[in-house]
C-alpha cells in the first residue's frame, strides 16, 4: 500500500522512547539535498584523465602525512562524475553499517510505513547512532544472511557482513556505500518515496555531536549522513573512523564516502576523513578549479 509522504512522516516523527532510555530532543533537521527539476539536463562531463591522476598526487601528498589507512569515492549524481581513490582493501564499516541495515529494512517494508517501535529503533540508530537499536533491527531484516542477499540483489557486491550478529564488523570500500546510499536515497531506486524521504530526513538530524564527517564538504549546504568510529582491536586499539553521506554543493548533488583505520586517536581520524572528503568534493564539484592541499 502506498502511503501519502506528509502523512508517513507525521506518523513517524512521534517523539520516540530510546531503546535504552531517554534522550535528549532531536536537532531540526537540516534540508535535504535536492535533484535537478525535472526535465533538466546536465551536459557537463567528468573531469577527465589528467584532472583525476592530479587529485590522485593530491590525496598521496596529504595521506603521507597522516597515520593509517584511508580511501574514498564520490559520485556527483548532478553531473554523472564519479571518482575513488584508495580502494586496494576493505575497512571494518563499524556505525556506517547501520545506513545498509536501514536500506535493507526499508524495501522489507514494501512502502508500508514502520510501526511506532520499528521507528524508534530506526530513529535512535541513525540519529544517536545507538548500538542496542542497530542489533534489534538487524535481527529484525533477518541478520547476516538477509543483509547480504539484499546487496547483492542491488549489484553491491565488495561488502561483507559481519559473521553471526557482528554488523559493526561488516568489511566494505567506499565505492560500495555510495552505492547502498544511492540506492537508499534516488528518486529511481528501489526504496519507495515515502521510505526514501523517511530515511533522508533521519540521516539529515542526527545528534550534532555526530554531525562530522563528509558534511565538511558541504559547503553551507545541506548533508545526510551516516558516521562510524570504533577503537578497532583487530589493529590493537587504533581508530577505525568512517563517514558517508549525501551532500548538497553549489547544486550539485554529491554522495560521498571516505573509510579510514588505525589513527592514534578518533579526532585525528575525523580530521583525515573531512580533509579528504574537502580535497575530493571540492575538485569534482568546481570545474576550472586549482585542486591544492
Amino acid at each position: 500500500m502506498r502511503v501519502p509522504g506528509v502523512s508517513f512522516i507525521a506518523v513517524l516523527l512521534v517523539a520516540a522512547s530510546g531503546c535504552r532510555g531517554p534522550s535528549a530532543g532531536a536537532p531540526r533537521p537540516a534540508a535535504a539535498p535536492q535533484r535537478p527539476p525535472a526535465g533538466h539536463v546536465v551536459v557537463e562531463s567528468a573531469p577527465p584523465v589528467p584532472d583525476r591522476r592530479a587529485l590522485d598526487r593530491v590525496l598521496r601528498r596529504y595521506l603521507r602525512g597522516r597515520p593509517g589507512r584511508a580511501a574514498l569515492a564520490v559520485l556527483d549524481r548532478t553531473t554523472g562524475a564519479r571518482y575513488s581513490f584508495g580502494e586496494t582493501k576493505p575497512f571494518m564499516l563499524a556505525s556506517v553499517a547501520k545506513m545498509d541495515i536501514l536500506l535493507a529494512f526499508l524495501l522489507g517494508k514494501q512502502g508500508e510505513p514502520p510501526s511506532r517501535y520499528e521507528h524508534r529503533l530506526a530513529s535512535r540508530m541513525i540519529r544517536e547512532s545507538d548500538n542496542d537499536c542497530a542489533h534489534e533491527l538487524y535481527m529484525t531484516i533477518g541478520g547476516q544472511d538477509a543483509l547480504t542477499s539484499v546487496l547483492r540483489r542491488l549489484g553491491v557486491w565488495h561488502t561483507r557482513p559481519g559473521p553471526g550478529l557482528s554488523w559493526g564488523s561488516t568489511r566494505s570500500r567506499p565505492s560500495d556505500q555510495v552505492e547502498v546510499l544511492d540506492r537508499l536515497t534516488d528518486p529511481g531506486g528501489p526504496v519507495p518515496a515515502a521510505g526514501r524521504r523517511y530515511a533522508l530526513r533521519l540521516m539529515s538530524s542526527v545528534t550534532p555531536s555526530q554531525a562530522w564527517g563528509v558534511s565538511a564538504a558541504a559547503g553551507g549546504g545541506g548533508a545526510a549522513l551516516k558516521n562510524g568510529w570504533l577503537p578497532a582491536d583487530v589493529h590493537d586499539g587504533l581508530w577505525t573512523v568512517n563517514s558517508v553521506g549525501l551532500l548538497d554543493v553549489h547544486g550539485h548533488e554529491v554522495l560521498v564516502a571516505v573509510l579510514s583505520e588505525r589513527s592514534p586517536d578518533m579526532r585525528t581520524g575525523i580530521g583525515t576523513v573531512e580533509r579528504l572528503a574537502r580535497l575530493a568534493v571540492n575538485a569534482l564539484t568546481r570545474p576550472g578549479t586549482t585542486v591544492g592541499a
